[in-house]
């Protein structure tokens, strides 16, 4: 089931190009939309500078030993999540096809904020940008401010109005399902069909791709940086930003942010990482690419609050309102908040569309590896089966998006805004903890597969302190469960709430059927079956004839990187 040697496909693997191509993938994958609209903002809400302490804490207790973990794992198999993890310990084979189903979910709705951005950038380009007023055919007058409303709750900002009325032609809830957005409709064919040609040659293509979409938005970022600190107010916000407030290091909840931030942000246990680390040479250093991965995703978050919060502070300034007013995150932070700050800023016109392309770049990256976990389950699964079909591996990629297409249509109806934050709440937020949990089980299973035991710091991080602290995310997430709602005033109804339960579901129920089908189909006791040498799994896997091998002469003492030689 999913792991049988005949299934494998009979071409050879792929691999990168280049080691950079790599790195640079992963730094595209992890370095996402989460980075801009999220990051800053639980920053601010959990304690300013002090939340740096438990976010680092937490990158390097977690981050860095579950990334180089899952890079391992792909590096080692030469599989995707589902195969590799099968191989590694068979009871719990039901995880990797969770993060092949969470992370192709999580695609599907992934590239209606792509979807945004386009019709973002292309109304970029109009004489006046067109949610700096209220003279719009589409705003409600009587209730319209060219400015941040502040507490008065009957206006709303022109650049809200751009979004509620405009681009999503938003209804009252999500049992109000209204028509299809026709403009949206035919930019969502256009986002995937960006995202096919990107990745329909595999890492061939994607590689090449990276050298701009994972380098471009820091280009812009700096940009963005050097001219937002030099407006008025500016100060403000980057102190609303930073300024440290030690008592919240008390908070449970402060430690608990940070380390799901950095889960949601590195992409722990969706199943990328282990897919993209799958086409690397045997001889590849992934310790170094771990560091390098990590360290840049957390630099980015860091420089992109600066660029948010000296924005934010600035239109404050603007309209005599405190930052706390301003401040938000998730979709309303880069779709209003933003927007209208263009509208405000000297050569707006210049800034607004090269802030979309960033957004776009920042968002497909992410977008090709989910959508690569889902096409290398399939062609390692069943390669073989699925070419006799369909002859060649691009037509393989052309179905999957097709299909993530499909999936996304509901998003992209008048009441899709609600489907959408449905979708995002119960996926990435309820089903992640729960892999995540699962998955860094696994890490105790590493020492057999590697034959080798790895530095003391990652085998207490990998057995004891990160499976602990994921548990106690794991437990807090259930504890502290409050329901989805959309904005400060809808909630979902009853019926809602159990489909978005169902969504989690659709995940987290691979677990226990991998095991149980595991433990139906395998001879021997429990014990017999967790026993099994894994050595002898993968040696049967990989190749006929391979020698295990680690090199760990770095100063520095860590495990440097798994050697797999073959013999001649």
């Amino acid at each position: 089931w999913l792991a049988k040697d005949d299934q494998q496909s009979a071409e050879p693997r792929e691999t990168w190009g280049r080691r950079l191509e790599f790195v640079l993938a992963s730094i595209g994958y992890a370095v996402g939309l989460g980075n801009v609209w999220r990051f800053p903002y639980l920053c601010y809400r959990s304690g300013g500078g002090a939340f740096l302490i438990p976010y680092l804490i937490m990158l390097f207790l977690c981050g860095i030993p579950l990334l180089f973990m899952e890079f391992t794992v792909g590096q080692y198999t030469r599989l995707g999540p589902v195969h590799s993890l099968a191989k590694i310990c068979p009871l719990f084979k039901g995880v990797g096809l969770a993060t092949v189903v969470i992370s192709y979910v999580l695609c599907t709705y992934y590239n209606v904020l792509m979807t945004w951005a386009l019709y973002y950038l292309l109304h970029s380009f109009s004489p006046s940008l067109p949610w700096q007023s209220c003279n719009n055919t589409w705003n409600a007058v009587g209730n319209c401010s060219t400015g941040f409303p502040g507490n008065a709750t009957h206006l709303k900002s022109a650049s809200q109005q751009f979004f509620d009325h405009k681009v999503l032609e938003m209804t009252t809830g999500i049992e109000h399902a209204g028509g299809i957005r026709w403009e949206l409709f035919g930019l969502l064919v256009l986002a995937w069909a960006i995202v096919y040609f990107c990745i329909f040659k595999g890492v061939k293509s994607t590689g090449k791709v990276v050298y701009f979409t994972a380098t471009f938005p820091y280009f812009i970022l700096f940009a963005l940086l050097i001219n937002n600190v030099q407006l008025p107010g500016a100060k403000d916000g980057i102190l609303f930003f930073l300024m440290p407030n030690w008592s919240k290091l008390l908070e449970v909840q402060v430690w608990v942010n940070a380390a799901a931030q950095i889960f949601n942000s590195i992409g722990i246990s969706f199943g990328s990482m282990i897919s993209m680390a799958s086409y690397n040479k045997f001889n590849n250093n992934i310790l170094r690419d771990t560091y390098i991965v990590s360290l840049a995703n957390s630099a980015t978050s860091i420089v992109a609050g600066f660029v948010i919060f000296s924005a934010i502070g600035y239109m404050a300034h603007i309209h005599n309102l405190p930052v706390d007013d301003i401040a938000t995150d998730g979709p309303g932070l880069v779709f209003v908040v933003y927007p209208e700050v263009f509208s405000t800023m000297p050569v707006s016109q210049l800034w607004a569309p090269l802030f979309f392309i960033m957004l776009l770049c920042l968002g497909l990256d992410s977008q090709f590896a989910m959508v690569e976990v889902a096409v290398t389950f399939i062609v390692d699964g069943f390669g073989k089966k699925v070419l006799g079909v369909f002859k060649r591996k691009e037509l393989i990629v052309l179905a999957v998006c097709s299909v993530g297409f499909l999936l996304g249509i509901p998003h992209i109806t008048s009441g899709g805004i609600y489907v959408f934050q449905l979708m995002d709440h119960y996926t990435a937020v309820v089903s992640l903890m729960f892999l995540a949990f699962f998955e860094v089980r696994l890490s105790v299973m590493l020492e057999k597969m590697l034959g080798k035991k790895p530095n003391l710091f990652f085998r207490v991080c990998w057995q004891f302190l990160s499976p602990m602290l994921v548990l106690v995310i794991l437990i807090s997430s259930i504890v502290q469960y409050t329901p989805a709602r959309y904005g400060k005033f809808y909630t979902y109804p009853l019926w809602a709430e159990v489909v978005g339960w169902f969504i989690s579901l659709v995940s987290i129920i691979w677990i226990p059927l991998g095991a149980l089908h595991e433990l139906w189909t395998t001879e021997g006791s429990l014990l017999q079956c967790l026993s099994l040498s894994l050595s002898q799994r993968l040696k049967k896997s990989i190749t006929p004839t391979v020698d295990l091998e680690f090199v760990s002469e770095k100063p520095s003492g860590f495990l440097v990187c798994l050697l797999i030689r073959s013999t001649k």
